[in-house]
């Protein structure tokens, strides 16, 4: 397992450290391409910078010109929001192509689109996954990161090409 994604940045930064420091690795690159999967703040993007190989998470402007002036040249996945769940990050459908230009423009690699689907609502969730890939092909983006532990099959039946599986390979987090 080479790829890992961490929800929170502190945990994220944590544990890359704590595997810089193992037996053979002290001083080397990191041995994991890290993801950042959960909500970035602005005020966290500097202290990730150098550690998140794919920032899955970049849903508004903001945050879209802080990476531009913190992490030129990231590699990014803009997150959409299909169903405008409230609370939720993403951004609408609406939104989408002008972030992905923004990005670009400023020197940003948007590699692909990311969702997360609706809880409980299987019809919904594959609404959503559609909705994603739609987007992605019309924009001629090669990623969609689609899908969890508890709906990889319908997010593979429409089109993922990454998923999110953490609670499936290690089980729920300790609370």
């Amino acid at each position: 397992m080479t790829d890992v994604g961490e929800n929170y940045a502190q945990e994220l930064i944590s544990k890359n450290g704590e595997l810089l420091e193992e037996p053979g690795n002290e001083g080397g690159p990191s041995p994991i391409r890290w993801h950042m999967i959960g909500g970035v703040q602005r005020n966290k993007v500097q202290r990730l910078v150098g550690i998140v190989s794919l920032w899955q998470t970049v849903d508004r402007l903001e945050l879209v010109d802080e990476m531009i002036r913190r992490a030129p040249s990231a590699r990014i996945l803009i997150q959409v929001d299909p169903a405008g769940t409230p609370g939720k990050g993403g951004c609408l459908p609406a939104d989408v192509e002008g972030l992905v230009t923004r990005a670009v423009d400023g020197g940003l690699e948007v590699v692909g689109l990311m969702t997360v689907g609706v809880m409980g609502d299987r019809d919904a969730t594959g609404a959503a996954f559609r909705t994603v890939s739609r987007l992605a092909d019309g924009l001629q983006l090669a990623e969609r990161s689609m899908g969890m532990s508890d709906d990889i099959e319908l997010a593979v039946e429409h089109g993922s090409t990454m998923v999110r599986v953490g609670r499936a390979l290690f089980g729920e987090r300790p609370h």
